[in-house]
């Protein structure tokens, strides 16, 4: 604790400690037996929980020790006494993964599989947090990832956050329902109301203001009706699991008739976003310091609290994201927020105000330091506000900003971007990092948290930033990789293969130190086609492969296939499985930049012709194929799982379920009526990758053919066009009616002989077309697959 005092001083600690602990019910720890029983149900007596105060802690801290010891079966009970319930909850984890071996994961829960004998704690262990809040999610997350859960979805990722000690998680899902009754309450029919919420996979634009209405229908009252049943669920569990919810708030973005019914409100138009038309966004925003603005926010959250009761006091508010206020001068923007401030203090006395700090990053050149210390001057008092350092990993923004002159703030890891796939991670910046922000002059710094626009792979760079949060020192990445693969692939005698295929990882793929590509990489196979554009992009949407594939991706897969030979048990495992496909995707994806380039150069190639153009394109399709049929042998990878849990909110009604699925397919698409943000939520899923992608890069190489052919120039008009109806095309299928999303069943069994195959290939970068497993393939065939 000595560390912990040179850094804060007791009384924001115990301050933040006490506000948190309040809405946790900090006296009941029966969440924690109900987490342990639905996770460990053979061991659901071994735990005794004991909320107190640790002598000497003002902050979230836990002490574990043996209960008990019961000589004739050797099997011990853990008495974990602790400060808040999230403490209990890390202490828990503690105790699973440091001496059960085992993990959960997003793809499933290990816990489980906990030893019958549980181990015994030789020496009592005691731990603290070194920051109060440990927070979770973006607003957007709620629409790249979680738009289409069921609370059993749900289930598993809140005991996910709970274990890894996460107290402080945003809340968002059913915020249309309690909105739109403060609408009617104002006088807006529910016709002008539809007319402004947004599509299930889309919501989260309509919160921030960037867009407004319906492409392809109005949003229906059965969809909003079930996300609040829903939220009710969410939040109750996020009380019993010692999480604060960050709750919603009124923003002031308001349907075009409230013009009308209240002609002398200060409503202005906010900006146009991302090149949409104006029906679909120029959002109208009632401004805060109207009268109007502090009633709704009065009846928004006197509304909420009888939904869910009083759990919180801390609000999300998000004015500015990627929209540019009505004015940058400096008495404007201090009166919006102290205004918006004022409203939430009106209907909460005890209100603070959370957002997220993407605006002072993303248009930088808008919020210098003048307008930025203006703006979040408005807000009185430094404890009054908690801002997200969203992109601290690569963009922060803190220092720019002196630790956001004295306000709250944590230090926040968002690395993907549209719940992109490609491998990369920087783990310094997650480790040493947020120590120097913590401890330099002046910090203000609460909290470390993860703001992933989406959840799709690279988990351990999301798992090491929440476990930096409990040490005082930068974690050893060569020690971490180690002991998080053995829990990972939770087998006796792990290979040590498995583990130096995760070193080499560890030590390359996710140490990424180019300041250039500091986010997921994006496949440009998951690009529209084009002649040029594609590759080496940087920024944080990066098509730049930072690393070398052959010294890194190409012996990690072969390391991992080694260690499928050495233990059949590891087949066995659903993160193993899940990894062998993730990492062979990874090298074809990587595969396609070269032959992708061969195709480009042989075009431009004034000696060559039509038939030299349509061969360098057929190895290129050939990979695509292979790719697909490559995910279709796992059940993670799979379109279908999107298209199926959109469909089944629909309660059996034809009309809304295409319409969950339009909406379902168009995010990862399109993104837009006619491809506004083009791709941005591109996904690597079977059926995908050969249903949608396939079909545009066959288009391409046909029309570069054609055109060598011909004589013709190429057109890149004629090539986005092209690419636009393929994609209108693809939106307008109706699962079961037209389009097919393939069955992973049929190709299960070549899942491993598939990566095996590929391992025998790997030293010579030209990828070749693998054939299917025949009945008398090697031994291989009978031994290692048996998913």
């Amino acid at each position: 604790m000595k560390f912990l005092a040179s850094l804060k001083s007791a009384l924001l600690f115990a301050g933040i400690t006490c506000l948190i602990s309040t809405f946790a019910h900090s006296d009941d720890v029966s969440g924690l037996y109900a987490l342990v029983k639905r996770r460990m149900p053979s061991h659901s007596d071994a735990f005794i929980f004991n909320l107190s105060t640790i002598a000497g802690s003002d902050i979230d801290t836990f002490k574990m020790r043996d209960a008990s010891h019961d000589e004739e079966d050797g099997n011990a009970k853990i008495y974990i006494e602790c400060t808040t319930i999230s403490a209990c909850a890390r202490g828990l984890y503690t105790y699973v993964t440091e001496f059960g071996g085992v993990d959960i994961w997003w793809t499933g829960s290990r816990l489980d599989q906990l030893p019958h004998k549980l181990p015994i704690i030789n020496e009592p262990i005691t731990r603290s947090a070194i920051v109060p809040y440990r927070y979770f999610f973006n607003t957007v997350t709620f629409d790249y990832t979680t738009a289409f859960y069921t609370f059993d979805d749900w289930s598993l990722l809140l005991d996910w956050l709970a274990l890894r000690s996460v107290n402080l998680p945003l809340a968002w899902v059913g915020y249309e329902h309690i909105l739109v009754e403060v609408f009617r309450e104002v006088g807006l029919t529910d016709a002008e109301i539809a007319g402004f919420l947004s599509g299930p996979a889309f919501q989260a634009w309509n919160r921030f203001g960037n867009i407004q209405g319906s492409w392809g229908g109005d949003l229906p009252m059965q969809w909003i009706d079930d996300q609040f049943a829903l939220q009710k669920q969410i939040i109750t569990r996020m009380v019993e699991l010692g999480m604060t919810p960050v709750l919603p708030s009124f923003t002031g973005f308001v349907p075009r008739a409230l013009h009308d019914l209240y002609p002398n409100a200060s409503i202005i138009n906010g900006s146009q976003w991302a090149g949409f038309p104006s029906i679909y966004t120029n959002d109208s925003f009632l401004q805060p310091f109207d009268p109007l603005f502090a009633n709704m926010q009065k009846s928004f959250i006197d509304k909420q609290i009888a939904a869910y009761g009083s759990v919180s006091h801390i609000y999300t508010l998000d004015q500015y994201n990627e929209n540019n206020p009505y004015s940058g001068d400096l008495a404007y923007l201090q009166n919006v927020t102290s205004a918006t401030f004022a409203s939430l203090r009106a209907a909460d006395p005890e209100a603070t105000w959370l957002m997220q700090g993407w605006l002072f990053f993303s248009d930088e050149t808008f919020w210098t330091t003048e307008r930025v210390h203006a703006y979040l001057g408005g807000v009185p008092g430094n404890d009054s506000m908690i801002i997200l350092d969203l992109y601290s990993e690569a963009q922060p923004q803190w220092e720019r900003l002196s630790s956001y002159y004295g306000k709250q703030w944590i230090w926040c890891e968002l690395h993907d971007f549209g719940g992109n796939m490609g491998f990369e991670g920087n783990f310094v910046n997650v480790t040493a990092e947020p120590l120097r922000a913590l401890t330099s002059p002046g910090s203000s710094m609460v909290g470390m948290g993860l703001t992933p626009e989406g959840m799709e792979g690279n988990e351990i760079i999301y798992d090491v930033l929440l476990d930096q949060a409990w040490s005082p020192t930068a974690i050893n990445r060569t020690s971490y990789v180690s002991s998080w693969v053995s829990r990972r692939y939770y087998v006796a005698d792990l290979p040590s293969s498995a583990i130096n295929a995760w070193e080499i990882l560890g030590a390359t793929v996710y140490s990424n130190q180019d300041p250039f590509s500091q986010a997921t990489v994006k496949s440009i196979l998951e690009l529209a086609p084009a002649l040029s554009g594609l590759v080496n992009r940087t920024g944080h949407h990066p098509t730049l492969v930072f690393y070398d594939t052959n010294t890194t991706i190409v012996p990690a897969l072969q390391m991992l296939i080694q260690a499928g030979y050495e233990s059949k048990s590891l087949l066995n495992i659903r993160e193993f499985k899940y990894d062998l496909v993730d990492v062979t995707r990874q090298l074809l994806a990587n595969r396609f930049i070269t032959l992708y380039e061969t195709l480009i150069v042989t075009y431009a190639s004034n000696s060559s012709s039509s038939a030299t153009v349509a061969a360098a394109g057929q190895p290129l399709l050939q990979l695509l194929r292979d790719l697909d049929e490559l995910l279709l042998t796992d059940d993670y990878f799979l379109l279908a799982n999107w298209i199926s849990a959109a469909r089944s909110f629909s309660h059996g009604n034809a009309s809304y379920a295409a319409f969950l699925e339009r909406n379902a397919r168009n995010q990862i698409t399109l993104w837009g009526p006619t491809g506004e943000i083009n791709d941005y939520a591109s996904k690597q899923w079977g059926g995908l990758v050969g249903g949608y992608y396939m079909s545009r890069w066959e288009t391409f190489v046909d029309y570069l053919v054609g055109t060598k052919a011909n004589g013709s120039g190429y057109n890149a008009t004629t090539v986005a066009k092209a690419m636009l109806e393929i994609g209108e095309q693809w939106n307008a299928q109706t699962w079961g009616l037209t389009g097919v999303i393939d069955s992973p069943v049929k190709c299960h069994k070549k899942g491993f002989l598939r990566s095996s195959l590929y391992g025998r290939q790997l030293a010579n970068p030209e990828i070749k077309t693998v054939a299917p497993p025949e009945s008398n393939s090697p031994e291989v065939t009978t031994r290692l697959l048996q998913t």
